[in-house]
């Protein structure tokens, strides 16, 4: 029995373990999955500042960064999701039902605001288990998942309202008990320097901080890396993948009960028609920050640079005195350059390795 050595190597090749590779501070920058976005809201940024004066004022700030808050606090936990390979189209319309859910359970049952408060965070986080479940259990695509969850949730914010309070608006809870303290926590304002935030900023810093910890810092966010890079690769070397996506599903109800508490106690009544389309806002503004749809790939701070730069363009073009239907066009325009920068800068990286 004979057995045929291996060939020998060549000489002068060394082999070494490309994690000991030393990395340029420039690689490592190209690397990141923000930079597209980033060069993008630096972009943004200078052209309004050019065509519209008000742009620079101090006042101007908060407006922006609360117009980018109301879309960053959902963009958060969609980046996540799709860093998992997922997506949620119900999560426009669950921000509405969670305001609704507070709003009807609190002035039906004559209770403290903030026990419908606490109710609406259960049903909340229960239909992000609901699409988590059915979305393991069935193994169908995410996009059929919560496509139905949209059109169900749809379909009973309207109809329940209607039933209940007999218009498509919820009554007013402004003079119940427990309204003011709950209205400082989720739609109160702050003045810096004369400048007026809204508190909804302080959740939006607050929410990015807390994913990029876990997202490079814990378990779990290596999880959501090693589920959206493939599901059954994670699964061989012992990823709860199941778990994982119920537990991002549940994240992006959390984020919704927070807007929907912010929309609630901002305006005190609640339209049930409201939060449709504002999914793909969310889609928009991850995929703009460096998220791959294909899944594996992103950042929770790109989310936030892709929500800012929502935030200047929809504030800009006001402050510009255009026409705010120009609007969507711009927004289409930022998503395919900022694809085509990450699909660029993604090549870079890779063949420099």
């Amino acid at each position: 029995m004979s057995s045929t050595a291996p060939a020998p190597e060549p000489p002068g090749i060394d082999h070494v373990d490309e994690r000991l590779l030393r990395t340029t501070p420039l690689k490592k920058l190209l690397a990141r999955p923000e930079l597209g976005s980033v060069v993008g809201a630096v972009a943004v940024f200078v052209f309004f500042s050019v065509v519209a004066d008000s742009f620079l004022r101090a006042s101007s700030l908060g407006t922006v960064l609360y117009a980018a808050s109301t879309i960053g606090i959902m963009a958060v936990p969609v980046a996540l999701l799709m860093i998992g390979g997922e997506f949620d189209l119900s999560a426009g319309v669950l921000v509405t039902s969670s305001a609704l859910i507070s709003s009807m359970f609190s002035y039906q049952m004559t209770a403290n605001v903030w026990v419908g408060v606490g109710v609406s965070l259960l049903v909340t986080l229960a239909i992000g288990v609901f699409n988590g479940f059915m979305l393991t259990r069935t193994k169908l695509p995410s996009f059929i998942i919560t496509l139905g969850t949209f059109l169900m949730l749809t379909g009973l914010n309207l109809g329940l309202t209607k039933l209940i309070s007999g218009t498509v608006s919820t009554k007013t809870i402004a003079d119940m008990e427990g309204f003011d303290s709950a209205r400082k926590l989720f739609a109160s304002q702050l003045t810096i320097g004369g400048v007026e935030f809204k508190v909804t900023i302080l959740w939006w810093f607050g929410l990015v901080a807390l994913a990029t910890w876990i997202l490079l810092r814990t378990r779990f966010g290596n999880w959501i890396f090693a589920v959206g890079g493939g599901a059954d690769a994670a699964r061989a070397v012992g990823v709860p993948v199941y778990r994982t996506k119920i537990g991002l599903y549940m994240g992006v109800a959390f984020c919704a009960w927070i807007s929907g508490q912010h929309l609630l106690f901002s305006f005190d009544v609640v339209q049930s028609g409201e939060g449709v389309g504002n999914e793909l806002i969310y889609i928009i503004a991850a995929v703009i920050g460096g998220c791959l749809i294909t899944g594996g790939y992103g950042s929770a701070i790109g989310s936030a640079v892709g929500a800012l730069i929502f935030g200047m363009t929809s504030k800009g073009i006001v402050y510009a005195e255009w026409n705010p239907d120009w609007f969507k066009f711009f927004l289409g325009a930022m998503l395919l350059l900022a694809t085509l920068l990450n699909a660029w800068i993604r090549k870079r990286v890779e063949a420099t390795k």
